[in-house]
Protein backbone atom coordinates (compact mmCIF):
# COMPACT_ATOMS: atom_id res chain seq x y z
CA UNK A 1 0.00 0.00 0.00
CA UNK A 2 2.81 2.40 0.79
CA UNK A 3 4.30 1.99 -2.68
CA UNK A 4 0.88 2.36 -4.26
CA UNK A 5 -0.01 5.50 -2.35
CA UNK A 6 3.24 7.39 -3.00
CA UNK A 7 1.66 8.79 -6.15
CA UNK A 8 -1.73 9.58 -4.60
CA UNK A 9 -3.34 12.87 -5.49
CA UNK A 10 -3.69 13.82 -1.83
CA UNK A 11 -2.25 12.39 1.43
CA UNK A 12 -5.78 11.91 2.79
CA UNK A 13 -6.32 9.09 0.27
CA UNK A 14 -3.41 7.19 1.81
CA UNK A 15 -4.69 7.94 5.31
CA UNK A 16 -8.15 6.58 4.50
CA UNK A 17 -6.75 3.40 2.95
CA UNK A 18 -4.44 2.88 5.94
CA UNK A 19 -7.29 3.45 8.39
CA UNK A 20 -9.50 0.91 6.58
CA UNK A 21 -6.72 -1.67 6.64
CA UNK A 22 -6.04 -1.15 10.34
CA UNK A 23 -9.75 -1.36 11.16
CA UNK A 24 -10.25 -4.66 9.33
CA UNK A 25 -7.00 -6.22 10.58
CA UNK A 26 -7.90 -5.13 14.13
CA UNK A 27 -10.91 -7.45 13.99
CA UNK A 28 -8.87 -10.51 12.97
CA UNK A 29 -8.04 -13.57 15.03
CA UNK A 30 -4.41 -12.44 15.13
CA UNK A 31 -5.39 -9.18 16.86
CA UNK A 32 -7.24 -11.14 19.54
CA UNK A 33 -4.31 -13.53 19.89
CA UNK A 34 -1.85 -10.65 20.22
CA UNK A 35 -3.79 -8.97 23.03
CA UNK A 36 -4.54 -12.26 24.80
CA UNK A 37 -0.93 -13.44 24.67
CA UNK A 38 0.24 -10.07 26.01
CA UNK A 39 -2.19 -10.21 28.91
CA UNK A 40 -1.24 -13.84 29.65
CA UNK A 41 2.49 -13.01 29.39
CA UNK A 42 3.19 -15.69 26.77
CA UNK A 43 4.52 -15.70 23.21
CA UNK A 44 1.88 -15.10 20.57
CA UNK A 45 1.00 -17.76 18.01
CA UNK A 46 -0.27 -15.96 14.92
CA UNK A 47 -2.11 -18.10 12.39
CA UNK A 48 -3.46 -15.52 9.92
CA UNK A 49 -1.76 -13.98 6.93
CA UNK A 50 -2.18 -10.25 6.41
CA UNK A 51 -3.20 -10.78 2.81
CA UNK A 52 -6.00 -13.21 3.74
CA UNK A 53 -9.41 -11.72 4.30
CA UNK A 54 -8.42 -8.11 3.72
CA UNK A 55 -11.20 -6.36 1.81
CA UNK A 56 -10.62 -3.82 -0.92
CA UNK A 57 -9.22 -0.89 1.07
CA UNK A 58 -8.76 1.22 -2.06
CA UNK A 59 -12.24 1.10 -3.65
CA UNK A 60 -12.36 2.60 -7.10
CA UNK A 61 -8.58 2.97 -7.35
CA UNK A 62 -6.88 1.87 -10.53
CA UNK A 63 -3.20 1.84 -11.25
CA UNK A 64 -2.17 4.78 -13.46
CA UNK A 65 -0.67 3.89 -16.83
CA UNK A 66 3.11 3.68 -17.04
CA UNK A 67 4.65 6.30 -19.27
Amino acid sequence: MMWTMLGAEHPMLAHRADSRGMFFRGQSADAVEGVTSFLEKRPAHFSDRVSDGLPDILPGWSEPPFE
